[in-house]
């Protein structure tokens, strides 16, 4: 790759990740052990991967990357606690490799065991009745090893604000000004909450990766997730970066997806409940669920976690708050999340809002609180993350998926052919499994 810095190669990377048309190594090609990545004493210059050279953002390198997240970034803890770990009893299946689905668009059945490969998985949970019933992990990734969530972040942050609202405590019908006055004078100033929490604001502001006129590039600096120019003399950290968002049409009329308006939710759950969402997120969830071990979050160069997309954790940890979701919030005989919090998800959003935004892959879905809702007969929404983050809850199977991946293509419709399908088979072969 040519030498580059800062914000013209965040925005080259981002391209490759967006292509249309992808001309990449499978999933066994490029396996981080098999590739040799930072193996050795010290590792062999060209097997080396680094923040400052954004090495850690190039495919295969990345493969390496997302299980070792920390090794890179600043981060700070969300501790589990000292209270028991959460059982996940096991009850493993011998059929579920063989489970057959039709992709999206295919005229060619596939198993699960080859979407796995297909979609770079490096590792999965699928808890059925709160019971594990199949554990992989590939690549770099250890069951005992943190992996980059990306988005799926923002659902931990969509059920903080969800659980305040059913406290009492936020009010949706408020603008962000009211709670934040420093965004006034941004395009955030006189949305509501609401439109925050189910991302129909109306800013200037894209999320196209591959766009090198997006704004996207200036955030990434901004964030400290790349690397910076020597020159570089943009808005120092996230909350400095919100304040510039200007607004561009009205809010309130159409679903649009974009990280930032993740953080300024992150930024008044914090506000309003005066502790970092960080903190919220141990003592209302992470604690009280009986994580296994603690999580991790992504933080900017002035110390603020990044909420739209910064958090690592083990992935049966996932499948813990997946497991949570499903069970109404309550777990362990607590009622960990208000069960209003939980409905206000599940029934999601306006439908209508969310198919102006014109994804081909999810029709009749809505976007709630910061949460991907199908609608289906099985009541299915999900979590959802670049690259092939996930946790997929189906009420109906009583089933949960949890995945880590490290897909070289960034969009969820990149792999939503092969993922949702498969999702639904296995939630119809464990209904109907004895």
């Amino acid at each position: 790759m040519k030498a580059m810095t800062g914000i013209a190669l965040a925005a080259a990377v981002l391209a490759v990740s967006a292509r249309a048309e992808p001309a990449f190594p499978d999933a066994a090609a490029s396996d981080p052990a098999a590739l040799g990545w930072m193996q050795g004493s010290p590792p062999p210059p060209d097997r080396r991967i680094a923040f400052g050279d954004y090495s850690f953002f190039t495919f295969p390198q990345w493969r390496w990357s997302f299980s070792h997240w920390r090794e890179l970034m600043p981060t700070v803890g969300v501790s589990r606690g000292a209270g028991p770990v959460s059982a996940l009893p096991r009850a493993e299946r011998g059929d579920i490799d063989a489970v057959t689905f039709m992709p999206m668009g295919g005229t060619k059945p596939m198993t699960w065991a080859d979407s796995l490969a297909a979609n770079y998985t490096d590792g999965i949970v699928v808890l059925h009745k709160g019971r594990i019933v199949y554990e992989r992990y590939f690549g770099a990734l250890k069951p005992e090893g943190e992996h980059i969530a990306f988005s799926v972040t923002k659902s931990f942050v969509g059920t903080l604000a969800s659980m305040l609202v059913a406290e009492g405590k936020l009010d949706t019908g408020r603008t962000v000004a009211s709670y934040i006055p420093e965004l006034k004078d941004s395009g955030f100033g006189d949305a509501t909450v609401r439109q925050v929490m189910d991302m129909t604001t109306g800013l200037d502001f894209t999320e196209k990766y591959g766009d090198p006129d997006s704004p996207f590039a200036g955030y990434v600096a901004a964030l400290g997730a790349g690397p910076r120019p020597a020159d570089y003399a943009g808005p120092d950290g996230d909350y400095a970066y919100l304040a510039t968002v200007a607004k561009a049409g009205a809010h309130g009329e159409a679903f649009t997806y974009r990280t930032v308006n993740t953080d300024v939710l992150g930024w008044i759950v914090s506000r309003v409940d005066g502790k970092p969402f960080t903190e919220q997120l141990s003592e209302r969830i992470w604690a009280p669920m009986g994580a296994e071990a603690d999580g991790y979050f992504q933080i900017d160069p002035v110390g603020t976690p990044f909420a739209g997309g910064g958090f690592n954790a083990r992935l049966r940890d996932l499948a813990r708050f997946g497991e949570l979701m499903r069970r109404g919030g309550r777990m362990g005989g607590k009622q960990i999340v208000p069960a209003a919090a939980i409905a206000d998800i599940v029934r999601g959003a306006r439908k209508e809002d969310f198919a102006k935004a014109g994804y081909a892959t999810l029709p009749g879905w809505s976007y709630r609180n910061q949460w991907w809702v199908s609608h289906n007969a099985h009541g299915a929404y999900t979590a959802r993350g670049i690259h092939g983050q996930a946790i997929y809850i189906d009420p109906k199977a009583e089933m949960v998926i949890a995945r880590f991946a490290s897909h070289p293509m960034a969009a969820n419709a990149n792999f939503d052919p092969t993922s949702l399908p498969a999702y639904q088979a296995l939630a119809e072969h464990l209904m109907r499994a004895k």
